[in-house]
């Protein structure tokens, strides 16, 4: 087979915008413009926090289930994003902190004199946006280009990704690294000097998060769509003849890996104003395993079905903690094994069978 075509799975052309799209745009939006404002704040916090998750989710479903690519240490760009807005938000603290200095609180309790090199620049927000898609994104680069140039694939790729972020989630630990250590950062004042522990500005976050997931959707609904799209498809499926047919797969590999780890850095930096906290906790690699799960349990190469698997996962998640905490590690792992066995198209998989069965009816 001569064409990309003959490789690639087939694939429905649609509209960006179809039916169900709009459908789904306008269900969104009511519910950020009309319901998050008379939620109670926990729950605008949570929704907030889920749909930060949805993103990874969504991330991880263009690198697995769009090409084929198994990441198990994407929590790593999640966190970096984290930190580099916890970097700023720590400088919007000022002399409101402990000790009442103008260095952030773990440094003056180490005896640390001045702001390390890393922390240039950290007080401007602007600076702080470049970094939480910058620090991700080189970083998935570099590694990605010496790991896709050594044809590493497979459940190698896999393992040594998880290795990448457990090695940083050490790094972070330490005190020296001039990050907060085993702490990380927290005690939140202000965002752009606005207080940030307000209901409004809650509620300002979660609309705003949605509305950034509501882009990077569609913005990843463009990329499978279009013929960039559907060589990554075809890597996925075939990479060997992919290359046979002149197409340099390392450069359509290593793109897309930047770019999900890039939308995995903004979602972290969403995330922690929100929560509150960042800590080399994000990093661990149980994290980053979560994040494949929300996409294998929502349906792969979906687009939508990372989404909805997040939140459901999520969503079991809260109200297991509470109820059962004892056994939420064993749900999650049953709920994986059930998944791969039973449902491995995900919720959206199953969704589809039933609404085909009804049709056939």
């Amino acid at each position: 087979m001569s064409s990309i075509s003959a490789i690639a799975i087939p694939i429905q052309r649609t509209s960006l915008f179809s039916n169900g799209v709009r459908r789904g745009l306008v269900a969104s939006l009511v519910l950020l413009f009309a319901v998050v404002p008379f939620l109670p704040d926990f729950y605008v916090t949570l929704l907030g926090k889920i749909m930060c998750f949805a993103i990874c989710a969504l991330a991880m479903d263009l690198i697995w289930g769009y090409t084929g690519i198994l990441s198990l240490g994407h929590g790593l760009f999640f966190a970096l994003g984290g930190y580099a807005m916890g970097m700023y938000l720590m400088r919007q603290i000022g002399r409101d902190g402990v000790y009442k200095q103008d260095l952030p609180d773990f440094m003056v309790f180490l005896d640390w004199k001045e702001l390390p090199w890393q922390w240039t620049g950290s007080e401007h927000f602007f600076w702080a946006m470049i970094l939480v898609v910058a620090a991700p994104g080189l970083l998935a680069f570099v590694f990605g280009y010496f790991a896709f140039r050594s044809r590493i694939k497979g459940v190698y790729f896999s393992i040594i990704t998880q290795a990448m972020t457990f090695a940083a989630m050490l790094l972070f630990f330490r005190n020296e690294t001039g990050f907060g250590g085993n702490n990380g950062f927290t005690d939140f004042k202000r965002i752009l000097d606005i207080p940030i522990a307000t209901p409004s500005m809650r509620i300002a976050l979660c609309v705003i998060t949605g509305l950034v997931l509501i882009g990077f959707y569609l913005i990843a609904r463009y990329i499978v769509q279009s013929k960039y799209g559907r060589v990554l498809q075809a890597i996925r499926d075939a990479e060997s003849r992919v290359l046979f047919t002149g197409y340099n797969t390392l450069w359509y590999k290593l793109s897309i890996w930047t770019i999900s780890a890039m939308m995995c850095g903004v979602a972290g930096a969403l995330y922690v104003p929100q929560v509150g906290i960042i800590n080399p906790g994000e990093m661990s690699p149980a994290a980053s395993i979560e994040i494949a799960i929300w996409a294998a349990v929502g349906g792969r190469a979906t687009l939508i079905g990372p989404i909805l698997g997040a939140f459901f996962v999520n969503g079991a998640k809260s109200w297991f903690t509470v109820a059962f905490p004892e056994f939420w590690l064993y749900f999650l792992g049953a709920l994986f094994i059930a998944v791969t066995l039973f449902l491995p198209q995900g919720i959206v998989g199953l969704i589809r069978k039933l609404a085909n069965k009804r049709g056939q009816s």
